[in-house]
């Protein structure tokens, strides 16, 4: 069983590798998720503002894992099912914690990254809740001092450098993917028997 646990700063691209992986039938659970349905739940409008309230909130309430917390009962029914699994945006050093107590060496973060210059460049254009520079400069600010971010970027055991096209980063996947010993013509996420 392998976990593969997304990790990068705002437009670097994590979305588009998970996106990828599902492409190639890799089921996954998206962290993200349960805050915008939190948002949704609650009647708000789907805003970084919302979103960010709500992110911590979340964690002052239960800690900075709560993510990882809120989402451990469906990693574990996708590993039922799959021998690979895809977690997209790990955020917090706690929740990498929780993931490596729980899964040890199962757990295989890679992280997404891309030049300040590109990141920027990317969520500006996004049609999917875009942020301006001095926006997206504040949300980096406040993901590496207030959401640890900067702790599983740091201790991933692969990067991919996401500074081109999706060509180009779709190929870097297929290539780890490849060391990693995930065959593509191997169906791994098939019910186990």
């Amino acid at each position: 069983m392998l976990l593969l646990g997304i990790v990068g700063m705002p437009g670097a691209g994590k979305t588009s590798v998970a996106e990828y992986l599902k492409s190639k039938r890799f089921p996954g659970v998206r962290l993200g998720s349960i805050v915008t349905n939190e948002v949704l739940r609650r009647g708000l409008p789907l805003t970084p503002e919302n979103e960010r309230a709500i992110r911590e909130e979340f964690r002052a309430q239960h800690g900075m894992d709560v993510m990882a917390q809120k989402s451990l009962s469906e990693i574990r029914l996708l590993t039922d099912r799959s021998l690979v699994v895809v977690i997209d945006g790990l955020y917090s050093f706690a929740e990498y914690k929780l993931f490596n107590k729980q899964f040890g060496d199962s757990l295989v973060l890679i992280a997404i990254v891309a030049s300040r210059s590109v990141r920027y460049r990317r969520l500006e254009s996004r049609s999917d809740r875009p942020l301006s520079v001095p926006q997206a400069i504040e949300r980096d600010f406040k993901e590496i001092e207030i959401l640890e971010k900067g702790g599983p970027i740091a201790i991933a055991d692969y990067t991919l450098i996401n500074d081109g096209t999706a060509a180009e980063l779709q190929a870097k996947v297929d290539e780890l993917l490849r060391k990693l010993g995930i065959a593509e013509e191997v169906d791994l996420c098939k019910k186990r028997q």
